[in-house]
């Protein structure tokens, strides 16, 4: 077999394909700021809205005894003149659900809903919305801590044009005790925003937050409500909507804190989850994007597709340099892909780098001493990157043979260390 061809193919898409994202994302994360983000005040000043309409929050709780006090004390005390929370109970065996009572009489606003067994947090999404008084929803999560007035920014954003079905707003990290804490402070502060805001510009977003989104209910009707056959509810939502024609945005001024993994199996099972929703979700869009003139997600689609490929590819590469250095030398001309950084390792280093300061330079009026990740922006290629490709290789699979029809109960998870 001639591998001189393939070996040329996967070097250069190996870092051809990080390196124009990464200015595909610097790109659009500029034009939202010289579009949109320059003349927006400051999230803690928010303007004052022509109408103030009522707001349900959903918060689906399972196992949330260590959280949920906390949880909803911070949510009690929003900044908004008129909201209402929705506590589910999805089946816990720990404490939340006598936690939950508890704190009814001391949250007007709280209202409590028992499911006698963990059905998903899709299904305890759908029983509070279907409870909801209001038409905007905000859906959370048990360990979130809501900014006072994400309200108001997710208001303000949906009332600015009525196509909008819903919007994403902007997580930070709150638990950086170890090495993978604070290395994801330094991908959602490099990453995920700068992501974010060129989805925005370029017209579609791949994935709302769960852990921080708002939705016109009848947005949510449109398309059938969560699915609950989806393994991440909020990717398959993002992907239905936007089908159906309802467009999303991205509000960084709409602020909450998270707990994210800080063990490998926990940063493991997130995101291996995370690959196979997303999977399952750009597959079953596949036809409608092709054959039912949703041309608009066809760029998210093919990135999605190219950084599965791109994932396989840095494997065969690996496997390719191994066998090279380890088992049998291949033929000189073969131009092996090598992990040890050379010219475009180096090159791609210097792009990262970039990327991290002009993101750092947008989020740097969202959170105060963010530029303090950029050191560790520096070792992301070493760690996400790589962890990325294989969580990518083994969700393909998963995903692809999981069953059809299968619901989700789910587990709580690794929230770090506190």
């Amino acid at each position: 077999m001639d591998w001189v061809p393939l070996a040329r193919f996967i070097k250069a898409f190996t870092f051809g394909y990080p390196f124009v994202m990464a200015w595909y994302w610097m790109i659009g994360g500029v034009l939202y700021h010289l579009l949109r983000g320059r003349h927006e005040p400051r999230p803690e000043n928010p303007p004052t809205l022509p109408e103030y309409p009522p707001v349900s929050i959903l918060l689906p709780c399972h196992n949330e005894e260590a959280q949920a006090k906390e949880t909803l004390g911070v949510l009690a005390a929003i900044d908004y003149p008129d909201f209402e929370i929705i506590a589910i109970n999805d089946g816990s065996t720990d404490r939340t659900a006598e936690i939950l009572d508890s704190l009814v009489p001391h949250i007007p606003q709280l209202r409590v809903v028992h499911l006698a067994k963990n059905q998903g947090k899709s299904t305890a999404l759908n029983v509070g919305a279907l409870l909801a008084r209001n038409e905007i929803l905000v859906g959370t999560d048990g360990d979130a801590m809501l900014e006072p007035h994400s309200l108001t920014w997710f208001v303000r954003r949906l009332q600015s044009d009525a196509r909008l079905g819903g919007a994403t707003g902007n997580p930070r990290i709150r638990n950086r005790s170890s090495m993978l804490g604070r290395l994801q402070v330094g991908e959602f502060s490099s990453i995920i925003g700068l992501i974010k805001r060129a989805q925005t510009v370029y017209g579609r977003i791949f994935t709302v937050s769960g852990v921080m989104c708002a939705f016109r209910k009848r947005a949510l009707h449109d398309v059938g409500w969560w699915s609950r056959e989806a393994i991440t509810d909020d990717v398959d939502l993002s992907w239905r909507l936007q089908l159906a024609g309802w467009q999303l945005v991205y509000e960084p001024k709409a602020i909450c804190w998270i707990l994210m993994p800080e063990t490998l199996k926990g940063l493991w099972r997130q995101r291996v989850r995370w690959s196979i929703g997303g999977t399952q979700a750009v597959l079953g869009s596949t036809r409608q994007v092709f054959f039912g003139g949703r041309w608009e997600l066809l760029v998210i689609w093919l990135n999605y597709v190219a950084s599965i490929f791109w994932a396989y590819c840095i494997l065969v590469g690996i496997a390719l340099w191994l066998v090279h250095v380890a088992i049998i030398p291949l033929h000189p001309e073969v131009p092996i892909a090598n992990p040890i950084p050379g010219f475009w390792g180096a090159l791609l280093a210097v792009t990262y780098l970039m990327q991290a300061v002009v993101s750092v330079a947008l989020d740097r009026r969202f959170e105060s001493g963010v530029h303090r990740a950029i050191f560790w922006v520096v070792w992301y290629p070493l760690v996400f990157w790589l962890l990325q490709a294989l969580t990518a290789a083994a969700a393909l699979p998963k995903a692809l043979l999981r069953p059809r029809g299968a619901s989700g109960a789910w587990i709580s998870p690794d929230r770090g260390i506190r």
